[in-house]
C-alpha cells in the first residue's frame, strides 16, 4: 500500500491520505499499530543554494536540531548541472520547537579549512553531548596533481580528505574539533594532504545500552580502485577515541558504502547498507556477538538508499530511504523489533513526486509518542534542492 504525495494540515481538521498495517501480526484495534501520512513540509529552501544530506535529533527539552550541507547553486553561476562536491560546501543547522516550523537563517557548524564538507550526521548522547560526523573534499588544481602523494581518491577536480568528528556540549551553539577517527587497517588510500585517510561514512551512529558508540565506516578495498567495503569501529569514551572492531560487509564485485547501524532489543547489531554495482539493492548485515563478527550480508529484497532506522514506541523499527528510480521519492518500511522481516514488510510510499533522482538521504525522528518527522532533501521538477520533511502519525 502507498501514500501519494500530499500537502495537508497538521493538527485538528487534517485530511488523511491512507492508512495501513505495518510490521507483522498486529491487532487492528491496538492504538499506535497503524501509520498515516499527515503532510509534507519544506524545512529550508533557498534558490541560491544546493541544500542536501540532512540529519536531525530531538533535544531533551523537546526542541529539534537539523544539520545539513549547504553549497552554492552553481547553476545560478552558469554551470549546467548540480554537483555533490564544492569548495564552498559548509555544515549548517536550523532549529525547531515543534518539528514543523523551523528557523529561517541557518547557523554555521563548520567550514573546512581545506575544502568542502559533506553529510553532517548527528548523534545525541545520553549526557546531551552532540556529535557530528562529516568528511571533506579538497579542490586541487590540475597542475598540482603530480605533486600529491598516491594513491588518492579523486572526483573530478576534488581529492578526498577523509572523515572527521565535531562535538558540542551546549546544544549546538558552539562546536569543538575537528577530531579525526583512525584509519581502517585495510585502507590504502591517502588523504589530499598525503596523510593516512581518516575513517568516514554517511549514516546514523548508535549509542548502545552500555554507552558504547557504534559507527559503520567505509574503507577502500586494496588493489581495486574505487571499490569499498564497510567496517565497524567503536568508541568507549563518547567519541574521543575509536577502536577497530570488525569487517561488516564486503563482496568480490559490489561495493558497500553509506550505512546506518542499530542495536536491537535482543542485542543484535544490525547494519543497513547502501550498495554499488548491485542494482541498487538494499542490504543488511547482522552481528550476534556485540559487533565482534558479522554474518554474511543479505539482500533485503528492494531498492533504495541510504537507509536509516528509527525505533518506534512499541520497539518496531521505521526504516526510511530515498527511491532514485521513477517515480522518484521517499519510501519506508516498518520492521519488527529484531529487524528480521525486511523481505515481507510492506513498502510505504511517502512521496513519489520528486523531479529527478537527486533526492533522498532520509533521517527520521520522533516528534512525540504519536508523531514522526522524516527529513530528507528533495527537488520538484528538477529544481532547487532543498530540505523537506514528511509528518507521519501512529494511531
Amino acid at each position: 500500500m502507498a501514500f501519494p504525495g500530499y500537502a495537508g494540515y497538521f493538527w485538528p481538521g487534517m485530511i488523511f491520505i491512507s492508512s495501513l498495517f505495518c510490521g507483522g501480526k498486529l491487532n487492528a484495534d491496538e492504538p499506535g499499530k497503524k501509520i498515516r501520512k499527515l503532510k509534507d513540509i519544506v524545512i529550508y529552501e533557498d534558490a541560491r543554494y544546493y541544500s542536501a544530506f540532512p540529519s536531525v535529533v530531538r533535544r531533551p527539552g523537546g526542541d529539534f536540531i537539523l544539520a545539513f550541507r549547504r553549497a552554492p547553486n552553481r547553476q545560478a553561476l552558469g554551470e549546467k548541472d548540480y554537483s555533490h562536491t564544492d569548495p564552498n560546501s559548509y555544515l549548517v543547522l536550523v532549529r525547531s520547537r515543534d518539528g514543523v516550523t523551523w528557523t529561517r537563517e541557518p547557523e554555521l557548524i563548520y567550514a573546512h579549512a581545506f575544502g568542502g564538507s559533506q553529510d553532517p550526521c548527528l548523534l545525541q548522547l545520553r549526557d546531551k553531548t552532540l556529535l557530528c560526523t562529516s568528511y571533506g573534499w579538497a579542490l586541487v588544481r590540475p597542475e598540482s596533481l603530480p605533486y600529491l602523494k598516491k594513491p588518492y581518491s579523486r572526483a573530478g577536480d576534488f581529492i578526498f580528505l577523509g572523515g572527521y568528528i565535531l562535538r558540542s556540549e551546549n546544544g549546538g551553539k558552539t562546536w569543538k574539533g575537528p577530531y579525526y577517527p583512525p584509519t581502517i587497517p585495510s585502507e590504502t588510500v591517502l588523504s589530499a594532504l598525503g596523510d593516512p585517510l581518516p575513517a568516514y561514512n554517511r549514516g546514523a551512529l548508535f549509542e548502545t545500552r552500555t554507552g558504547k558508540i557504534l559507527w559503520v565506516v567505509a574503507g577502500s578495498d586494496p588493489g581495486v580502485p574505487g571499490k569499498t567495503s564497510v567496517h565497524l569501529i567503536v568508541s568507549g569514551d563518547k567519541g574521543m577515541s575509536w577502536q577497530y572492531f570488525a569487517p561488516v560487509a564486503s563482496d568480490d564485485k559490489a561495493s558497500f558504502n553509506e550505512a546506518s547501524v542499530y542495536e536491537t532489543p535482543g542485542g543484535d547489531i544490525v547494519a543497513f547498507l547502501r550498495t554499488a554495482d548491485m542494482d541498487d539493492q538494499a542490504c543488511i548485515a547482522r552481528s550476534k556477538d556485540g559487533g565482534r563478527t558479522f554474518g554474511p550480508y543479505q539482500k533485503m529484497g528492494f531498492q533504495g538508499h541510504p537507509l536509516n532506522a528509527l525505533q518506534l514506541p512499541d520497539r518496531r523499527v521505521l526504516l526510511t530511504y530515498g527511491y532514485r528510480h521513477p517515480p522518484y521519492g521517499i519510501r519506508a518500511r516498518i520492521l519488527n523489533p529484531e529487524c528480521t522481516d525486511f523481505e515481507s514488510a510492506p513498502e510505504i510510499i511517502l512521496r513519489d513526486d520528486g523531479g529527478s533522482a537527486d533526492l533522498g538521504y532520509s533521517w527520521p525522528v520522533m516528534i512525540d509518542k504519536r508523531h514522526i518527522l522524516v527529513t530528507y532533501y528533495f527537488n520538484r521538477n528538477n529544481g532547487t534542492r532543498h530540505i523537506a520533511g514528511t509528518i507521519l502519525e501512529l494511531y
